[in-house]
């Protein structure tokens, strides 16, 4: 079986109108599991609006809250079925949400997380608490991780930025502050997207969604982190780009296609 993911910040809950565009772009992708951030107001009235997104997809919910009003979620299509699932919200900025669903290839595990976007320390320990918890051989560890990519040059576009934003993605020393995805690859998860990407990679900012705190030049700030076992079976990393994608939030989705045929 092939099973296609899809992470998405949906900037704020998708309001002003958003949020009908953003369930318009899933419901055409038609993924079987989704990793959405910034769901704002959707844990009110006993989660109302949740249940309401996760009806127009066909889909099932399981919302993490937030301490700061953006709570995170993972959803998933059946005949997928949610096995088990987990919250994280004392040790997080924002949250955690993470669901095991059983596959052919074995039990697989989703989360769906949003790290904190101010300091790169306190960004760097949550990295390294997710990575420990979840660490199962499919484990993907999904969403608006707010950190850059070692293997990349920032300095040019970290230029763009005003002070107080740039200041979220420098170390002590004045350096672009990767640590977070480098705790996670120490942990030995692949990011996805230079394992199997396709384009640029960039996330941020889109072009009509706003997003005035990211370079004009474009950053990647959304990933997919898998364990090795689970980073083999990507097929094809994209970002989703054009229509509701360019307003719908400031951020892109990001899709992968996993193959999750059994072992022979």
């Amino acid at each position: 079986m092939t099973l296609d993911l899809i992470t998405w910040n949906i900037k704020t809950g998708g309001g002003g109108g958003r949020l009908d565009a953003v369930v318009a772009l899933l419901k055409r992708e038609c993924p079987d599991v989704v990793a959405l951030q910034e769901l704002r107001d959707f844990a009110r009235h006993d989660g109302q609006r949740m249940r309401e997104v996760a009806e127009a997809l066909g889909m099932v919910a399981h919302l993490a809250p937030s301490a700061f009003g953006q709570p995170v979620a993972v959803l998933v299509r059946p005949p997928l079925r949610v096995a088990s699932r987990s919250s994280v919200r004392w040790r997080l900025h924002h949250a955690a949400a993470a669901v095991e669903m059983p596959t052919s290839a074995g039990p697989l595990t989703v989360v769906s997380t949003h790290l904190n976007p101010f300091w790169p320390y306190r960004r760097l320990r949550e990295a390294r608490w997710l990575a420990h918890r979840y660490r199962g051989p499919l484990t993907v560890i999904a969403g608006d991780l707010n950190a850059l990519d070692p293997h990349t040059a920032h300095t040019e576009r970290l230029a763009a930025l005003a002070p107080l934003f740039r200041r979220r993605h420098l170390g002590a020393d004045g350096r672009p502050d990767t640590r977070a995805i480098e705790a996670l690859g120490g942990a030995g998860f692949v990011d996805v997207w230079r394992a199997a990407g396709e384009g640029d990679g960039l996330t941020v900012p889109t072009t009509r969604g706003g997003g005035r705190e990211f370079s004009n030049c474009g950053m990647r700030l959304d990933y997919v982190m898998a364990r090795p076992e689970l980073a083999d079976r990507v097929v094809r990393a994209r970002v989703i780009r054009g229509d509701e994608a360019e307003w719908a939030s400031d951020h892109y989705p990001v899709a992968v296609e996993l193959d999750l045929a059994a072992a022979s």
